[in-house]
Parts: C-alpha cells; sequence; structure tokens
C-alpha cells in the first residue's frame, strides 16, 4: 500500500478533488437543486449533443473494431522483422501528439488539402468535395487515433490462443471459416471487449479532434462543457453535464463487469 501511496495522492489531487469540486457545484450552487441536471436530461439541444456523443462513440468503435480485428491477426501470425514492422507501426502514432495527427487530417481534408486534389487530378470529381467539418471527417480522424487502443488488446488476446486448437478443429474436418467462427472468434472476445470498451470510453471525452475537425454541427459533450466553463462560466451546468455522462460510464462499467463475469462463467461450465 505504501508503494502505490504517491499514485494515490496523485489520482486524489488531480482526478478526484476537482471532478469532486465540479459535481458539488451542479448540485449545491447557488442553493440545493438538481435544476442543472433538469436542464442537462430535457433541452432539447443538449439531448442532440449527448446523443451525437454516443452515436459518433458508438461508430468510432465499430469502425477501430473491423479495421483492428484482421490486422490483430496478422500481427499475432506474424514473425520477426514482419511483426517488429506491425507493431511499430501501431505504436508509432501513441508516441505522436493528437494535436499533430487532428492537424495532419485537417491538412488531407481540407478544401485544398491532399485527398481533395487527388479526387480532382484523377476526375473522379469537377470541384472540391466539403470533406473538413463534418461527422464523417470526425469518425475518421478520431478512428485512426483511437485504434491502438483496440488493436493491442485483440492482439494480446489472438497471441494467447494455442496453434493447436486450430490445427485439432481443422483436423476434426472443420472448414477455415468454422474454425474462426467456433475457435478464433470466441476465444478472442475477452480482447476485443476491453478494446471496445477503452475506444469508447475515450471517444466520449474527446476534444481536441471533434474541436477542430468538426464544426458547431457536430459538437460534442467535451467541447460543451469547455464552453460552458470558459466562454458561459456556467461551471454548475458543466458540472452536470459532466455528472451526467459519468453516470452513463459507471452504469457502461458495470455492464462490462457483468459481462465479463458471465463470459467467465459460459467458459468454465
Amino acid at each position: 500500500m505504501a508503494l502505490a501511496a504517491p499514485f494515490l495522492v496523485l489520482a486524489f489531487v488531480t482526478f478526484l478533488l476537482p471532478l469532486g469540486s465540479l459535481l458539488h457545484e451542479s448540485l449545491f450552487l447557488p442553493t440545493p437543486t438538481l435544476a442543472h441536471y433538469e436542464r442537462a436530461v430535457t433541452a432539447p439541444v443538449y439531448l442532440r449533443v449527448m446523443l451525437r456523443t454516443l452515436r459518433i462513440a458508438a461508430i468510432v468503435t465499430v469502425l477501430a473494431l473491423l479495421l483492428a480485428w484482421p490486422l490483430a491477426l496478422v500481427m499475432a501470425r506474424s514473425t520477426g522483422l514482419k511483426l517488429a514492422i506491425l507493431v511499430a507501426s501501431v505504436l508509432l502514432p501513441l508516441w505522436t501528439s493528437v494535436l499533430v495527427r487532428t492537424y495532419a487530417w485537417m491538412v488531407l481534408l481540407q478544401k485544398n488539402g491532399v485527398i481533395n486534389q487527388m479526387l480532382m487530378a484523377s476526375g473522379l470529381v469537377d470541384e472540391p468535395l466539403k470533406l473538413l467539418y463534418t461527422e464523417t471527417a470526425v469518425v475518421i480522424a478520431m478512428s485512426h487515433v483511437l485504434l491502438p487502443f483496440m488493436v493491442l488488446p485483440i492482439y494480446s488476446a489472438l497471441r494467447g490462443i494455442p496453434d493447436d486448437y486450430s490445427r485439432a478443429a481443422q483436423m476434426l474436418g472443420a472448414s477455415e471459416w468454422a474454425t474462426f467462427r467456433e475457435v478464433i472468434f470466441p476465444l478472442s472476445l475477452p480482447g476485443v471487449t476491453s478494446g471496445c470498451l477503452m475506444v469508447f470510453l475515450l471517444a466520449l471525452g474527446f476534444f481536441v479532434t471533434p474541436a477542430l475537425i468538426g464544426g458547431p454541427q457536430q459538437m460534442m459533450i467535451a467541447t460543451l462543457v469547455s464552453q460552458q466553463v470558459r466562454e458561459m462560466l456556467d461551471w454548475s451546468f458543466a458540472g452536470a453535464l459532466v455528472g451526467v455522462m459519468l453516470a452513463f460510464v459507471l452504469l457502461l462499467a458495470l455492464i462490462f463487469k457483468r459481462a465479463v463475469r458471465l463470459d467467465r462463467f459460459v467458459g468454465s461450465a
């Protein structure tokens, strides 16, 4: 416990204390009230922002999963230099600032950016497409930034599956598709669920990428909280928004915990 004390103190000072202060303001300033929470969950404009945040987070999670699973499978079946190159390709974005990666996407997606220039040069379009400041741009950029958080858990799960399982299934007459469906994918589910939860939760609180690449119509909850604090100076309502999203995240974590327990129970039955 003593070894963990510095971390616990740091977590309390930098996370729990500010969060508790913000939630206290949302409930007790100027007087004890739930009006800020009622406003957060009933006003149509704020409901749209929350639903948009959930929708974008869900789309990013699905897209990251579709991109990450095949890549993780190739990594799990690779060795030597090929594996080193793949791992470096996944980890390299984590060593680059999110702000730098976001500006890179802005260069690619802007009206006179690389993608529009390529499309016009190939004759596919006659005029530049509006790619920047759209929900599609936000989803693509967020998926790129969060992809490593999906790849690594799935790769770890696939790496732990013995090759004997696939060979045994094929010796018993299973096709490659049946082996994947009945053996490989079910055994990778712990990594899939961990990666999905991590990406979804990170996407819910994403700030830099949606703020720079998305327009006012793509505002997400983190941008809304920042707007309430920096422009409206309404700390109490900002705390209510944080409280609503915190309650949702805790509920999701509890559901995930129950699902993992159920998966272990079924696996041991």
